[in-house]
C-alpha cells in the first residue's frame, strides 16, 4: 500500500499493511519546534544550526518537512489555512531564537515586544498599535491568549459580535486552498487532512480571538462557559449563524478541492477534564450535537470526506453522542484520563469510530518515562488500537518541548519496527 491507501483503509475500518502514522497533519498532532529541531539534528537531516519554521506560533509548532516525513514513515499531510492564530500569514520568513536557544524561522507578522519581566507580547496581525493578544512567559515555550473582554452590557449584547470571525470564505482563500490541495496531492501519495476552520462550535481556544484587533461580544473564557447556561439563547444564535456560514463555505471548498482531501478537521472543542466530561450529556445533545450533526450530515451526503473531532480529556461518556452526531474520527484519545482504557475503547466503539491518536501519553510517559517505557506503551497501543484497522497512530496531542531525545527516537523507531 502507499500512504494514501493505507490511511483510507484505516478510515474505512480495514486492515492495512501497517498502522498509518500522522505527525504534523493538524494543529493537535504536531510537535513543538524545539523538539522538531532536535529530531532533525539527530536524524542528520540538517547541518547544525539550521533553523526550523514555526508554522503555528500560538503553540509554537514546527514544520514537518517531507524529508522528515520520509525518514519517519509519515502517511498524512496537513492542509492548513493561510493565516495563523494571531491573524498574520505564514510567509516572509525571518530568523528568531526561542528562549531555550533553538534557531527558528518565524513569519514576518511575528512581531513581539519584551516586557520588563522578560515576558513576550504578541499582537494581532502583527500590529503593535493594537492591544497585545498573546503572552509567552519569560523562559516559556508557548503563547497564552490574553483575554481582551470589553465591558458587558446585557441590553447591548448582540450575537453578531461573536460572529465577526465567521464570514464567507474569500476568493483569495478559496484559490489558496485549491492550489495547496493540488500541490499536496501531486507532491506525494500521503492522505490529506484539511483544517478549513469555521466549524468548531464553542472552541474555547478560539473564543478570545487572538487574531482580532478589537474583539467584541463575549470573549472571556469563564464568561463564555457561564454563558452557555445563563445566556443559552445568545450562544445558540451564535452557533446557528456560524453553522449556516460554515456549511456554505464547505460547499465552496469542496467544489475546488474535491476528493483530494480524505479527512476534515471539524471540531476542536474540548469537552473533557482529566476525570470526566465537564458538561452533561444533555447539554452536549441539546446545544452542540444539533450543529455537529448538520455539518457531518452535509459532509456524508455530499462528499467522501471523513469528519474529525478533537476533544481532550475523559470523554468516554460522550462518545456514543459523538457517533450519533456523525463523527468518523476521534482524537486525541487521551488514554491517561479516567475511563479511557484503550482495550475498552476499541471493544466498545472501534466498529463505529476511527481512533486517531492515543499512541503514547504525552503528559507522563513520553516526557518523563524511560525509552523502554515509551517503547512498551507504543507497542501496546499499536496492538490494541490497530487490530482490524480503524486506527491512525499519533501521540496524545502534540509532542511537547523538552521531551528527551532518546524518547523521541524510541517512539518513532518502535512505530517503524512494527511496520
Amino acid at each position: 500500500m502507499n500512504a494514501r491507501e493505507r490511511v483510507l483503509a484505516a478510515l474505512n475500518h480495514r486492515q492495512s499493511d501497517r498502522v498509518p502514522l500522522d505527525l504534523g497533519g493538524s494543529a493537535v498532532t504536531g510537535m513543538h519546534v524545539s523538539s522538531v529541531y532536535r529530531l532533525r539534528q539527530a536524524l542528520h537531516l540538517d547541518p547544525p544550526g539550521t533553523p526550523v519554521k514555526v508554522v503555528e506560533p500560538y503553540q509554537m509548532l514546527g514544520e514537518i518537512q517531507p524529508d522528515l516525513m520520509d525518514a519517519l514513515g509519515v502517511d498524512v499531510v496537513g492542509l492548513f489555512a493561510p493565516r495563523t492564530m494571531f491573524g498574520f500569514r505564514n510567509e516572509g520568513w525571518k530568523p528568531w531564537t526561542t528562549f531555550d536557544g533553538t534557531p527558528v524561522l518565524v513569519p514576518e507578522g511575528f512581531n513581539t515586544q519584551v516586557e520588563e519581566n522578560g515576558d513576550l507580547l504578541m499582537y494581532p496581525e502583527g500590529d503593535r498599535s493594537a492591544p497585545p493578544s498573546g503572552r509567552m512567559p519569560q523562559g516559556g515555550f508557548y503563547f497564552d491568549a490574553i483575554v481582551r473582554q470589553p465591558p458587558i452590557h446585557e441590553e447591548k449584547l448582540d450575537p453578531a459580535d461573536n460572529l465577526e470571525e465567521f464570514t464567507p470564505i474569500s476568493e483569495e482563500d478559496l484559490a489558496y486552498f485549491a492550489r495547496k490541495a493540488d500541490e499536496l496531492w501531486h507532491q506525494s501519495d500521503r492522505a490529506i487532512l484539511a483544517s478549513f476552520g469555521g466549524t468548531a462550535f464553542g472552541d474555547i481556544a478560539l473564543v478570545p480571538a487572538p487574531w482580532l484587533k478589537y474583539p467584541k461580544g463575549i470573549r472571556d473564557i469563564e464568561e463564555w462557559y457561564i454563558s452557555t447556561v445563563t445566556r443559552r439563547e445568545y450562544v445558540w444564535k451564535v452557533f446557528e449563524k456560524q453553522c449556516e456560514i460554515g456549511l456554505a463555505n464547505l460547499a465552496r471548498l469542496y467544489a475546488v478541492v474535491g476528493e483530494k482531501v480524505s479527512v476534515v478537521f471539524i471540531s476542536g472543542t474540548d469537552f473533557g477534564t482529566q476525570t470526566g466530561p465537564f458538561i452533561s450529556r444533555k447539554t452536549y445533545r441539546t446545544l452542540y450535537q444539533p450543529f455537529h450533526k448538520q455539518v457531518n450530515d452535509w459532509i456524508h451526503r455530499n462528499t467522501g470526506w471523513k469528519s474529525f473531532i478533537h476533544s481532550c480529556g475523559s470523554v468516554a461518556a460522550l462518545i456514543p453522542d459523538f457517533i450519533e452526531a456523525g463523527f468518523d474520527v476521534l482524537n486525541p484519545v487521551q488514554v491517561s484520563a479516567s475511563g479511557m482504557d484503550p482495550a475498552w475503547l476499541k471493544r466498545e466503539f472501534g466498529k463505529d469510530l476511527v481512533f486517531w491518536g492515543g499512541g503514547v501519553d504525552t503528559q507522563h510517559t513520553l516526557p518523563f518515562g524511560s525509552p523502554d517505557e515509551v517503547r512498551a506503551e507504543v507497542r501496546k497501543h499499536l496492538r490494541i488500537f490497530g487490530e482490524g484497522g480503524g486506527y491512525v497512530f499519533t501521540t496524545v496531542h502534540n509532542v511537547q518541548a523538552g521531551v528527551p531525545l532518546e524518547n523521541l527516537l524510541a517512539l518513532y523507531e518502535t512505530v517503524r519496527e512494527a511496520a
